[in-house]
C-alpha cells in the first residue's frame, strides 16, 4: 500500500520575493483606504466645509463609501482579466490605477482653492481607487492561494489580510507622528496629505517587483479564448448560490473590520480622546490584524474552516454590547485599547477562514472572477456603507453604544451563511490510498 499526495507538479511554489510583492502591493492599496478613514475628519473639513462638524464628517465618509461603489466593476473586468490573461498582468494593472488615485489624494486642491470642483474631483479619485481595489483582491488572493504548499492554503491566504494590517499600522504610525509634530492648523491645512504622498513613493517599488512574478494560471492559450461574457455567464449560472452565500458571509466580517477602522473617528468624536490616542488605536488594530490573521490562517488549516469562522463570531456576539458599554462608561484609554484588542483578535481569526473558504470553493478556471465578484459586492454593500451607518446611528440615537446592535445583526448573518456554506477541503492536502 502506498500513500500519494494529490498535488500538481506544475504548480510553482512562491519565492519569498513573490509573496512579498503580492503582499506589498495589497498593503499599499489598502493603505490609502486606511489613511482616508484615519483622516476622515480633516478630509471632510478640507473638501466639505460646513458649520456643522457632523455634516462634514458624514459627507466625508459618504465619499469614502463611493470608492466602494465601483469595486464590483473592478472585480468584473479585472477579475475576469486575471482568469483570461493571468494573475500577474491583472495585479500589475491595479497598481497603475492605484498610483493615479493616490496621486490625486496627495495633490488635489481643497474646496478653499477651487470651490465645488474639489469635492467633484475627490469623488473621481475615490472611484479610481475603488476600481483598483475591486480588481486587486481577487487576483492577489487567488495567486497566493494557488501557490500555497499542501495543507497551508489558509495560512498563505491570510497574508492578504496581513497586508491590510500592515497598511493600518503604517497609516496609524504616520498619523500619530503627524499629530505629535504638526500644529492642529498645519495638520488640517496640508498635514493630512503626507500619508498619501508616502503611499505614492512606495507604489513604484511594488509595481517593479510585481513585473517579475511567475504566474499561477496554467494553459493561458486556452484561458484567453474565454471572454468576459463567457466567464460571467459561467459564474452567475453555475455558482450563483456560492456568490450569494459569500456576500452574506462577508457581512459580519466586513462590518466588524470597518468598525475597527472607524475606531479612530469614534475615539475622537464620540469618546473625546486626544488625536494621539485615537491614532494609537489604529496602530494597535493593525498589529492585531497581522498577528491574529496569521493565527486564524494556521487554525483554519489545522482545525477546519467552519469552526475557525463561527466560534470567534459567537464570542463576538456575546461581547459587543458589554465591550462598548465599558468603553463609553469608563472612557479610559487603557480600557479602550483592551476592548479593541479583544474585538480585533476574534475578528481576524475568523476573517482568515472566511477568505480562504470563499476563494477555494470556486473552480480554478473562474476563481479570480468568482471570488472578485463575491468579495467586491460584499465589501461594497457592507463595508462601503459601514462608516456612514455608524455615524448616522450614533447621531440619530445619541448613544455611542448603538452601533453594537448593527454589529450583532451582521455577525448573525455571517454565522448562518458560514454554517450553510460547504467548506471545501484543499485539493493539495487530499491523500489517496492505493492498494
Amino acid at each position: 500500500m502506498s500513500i500519494t499526495t494529490n498535488t500538481d507538479p506544475r504548480e510553482k511554489r512562491p519565492s519569498r520575493n513573490e509573496v512579498f510583492a503580492v503582499t506589498l502591493g495589497a498593503a499599499v492599496e489598502f493603505f490609502d483606504f486606511s489613511a482616508y478613514a484615519t483622516f476622515a475628519v480633516l478630509i471632510g473639513n478640507a473638501f466639505f466645509p460646513s458649520h456643522s462638524p457632523v455634516i462634514s464628517l458624514l459627507l466625508s465618509v459618504a465619499v469614502f463609501g463611493i470608492g466602494f461603489i465601483v469595486r464590483p466593476l473592478g472585480a468584473i473586468f479585472i477579475g475576469s482579466y486575471a482568469d483570461r490573461a493571468g494573475r500577474k498582468p491583472a495585479m500589475f494593472l491595479t497598481m497603475i490605477l492605484m498610483a493615479l488615485g493616490t496621486g490625486g489624494m496627495a495633490f488635489l486642491p481643497s474646496y478653499q482653492s477651487i470651490g465645488l470642483a474639489a469635492p467633484v474631483l475627490l469623488v473621481i479619485v475615490r472611484m479610481i481607487q475603488g476600481l483598483a481595489w475591486g480588481g486587486e483582491a481577487g487576483p492577489a488572493t487567488t495567486y497566493i492561494l494557488e501557490s500555497a504548499p499542501a495543507g497551508k492554503r489558509a495560512f498563505y491566504a491570510s497574508w492578504q489580510i496581513v497586508a491590510q494590517g500592515m497598511a493600518g499600522i503604517a497609516a496609524g504610525l504616520i498619523g500619530y507622528l503627524l499629530t505629535r509634530t504638526l500644529t492642529p492648523s498645519q495638520l488640517a491645512d496640508w498635514g493630512w496629505r503626507i500619508p498619501f504622498i508616502f503611499g505614492l513613493t512606495i507604489l513604484p517599488v511594488a509595481i517593479y517587483i510585481r513585473r517579475n512574478l511567475h504566474d499561477t494560471l496554467e494553459n493561458k492559450a486556452e484561458a484567453v479564448k474565454k471572454n468576459t461574457r463567457y466567464l460571467l455567464t459561467d459564474v452567475f449560472t453555475q455558482h450563483r448560490g456560492l456568490i450569494i452565500s459569500g456576500i452574506f458571509m462577508l457581512s459580519g466580517s466586513t462590518i466588524t473590520q470597518y468598525f475597527l477602522i472607524y475606531m479612530t473617528t469614534y475615539a475622537m468624536n464620540d469618546l473625546h480622546f486626544s488625536s494621539g490616542i485615537a491614532m494609537s488605536s489604529t496602530i494597535l488594530i493593525g498589529i492585531c490584524v497581522v498577528l491574529f490573521s496569521l493565527a486564524g490562517g494556521w487554525m483554519a488549516d489545522r482545525y477546519g474552516r467552519k469552526i475557525t469562522i463561527i466560534a470567534p463570531r459567537i464570542i463576538l456576539l456575546i461581547l459587543f454590547m458589554p465591550g462598548l458599554e465599558i468603553i463609553t462608561t469608563y472612557r479610559n484609554e487603557y480600557v479602550f485599547f483592551a476592548v479593541i484588542v479583544l474585538f480585533s483578535a476574534l475578528q481576524c481569526i475568523s476573517g482568515s477562514g472566511v477568505l480562504v473558504t470563499l476563494c477555494e470553493n470556486f473552480p480554478k478556471s473562474i476563481r479570480s472572477t468568482g471570488f472578485s465578484i463575491a468579495y467586491a459586492f460584499g465589501i461594497t454593500l457592507f463595508g462601503g456603507t459601514a462608516q456612514f451607518v455608524f455615524s448616522w446611528i450614533i447621531k440619530a440615537t445619541g448613544n455611542p453604544v448603538s452601533p453594537g446592535y448593527y454589529l450583532i445583526a451582521a455577525n448573525l448573518v455571517c454565522i448562518l451563511s458560514a454554517a450553510l456554506l460547504k467548506a471545501k477541503a484543499p485539493r493539495t492536502a487530499m491523500l489517496t490510498l492505493n492498494t
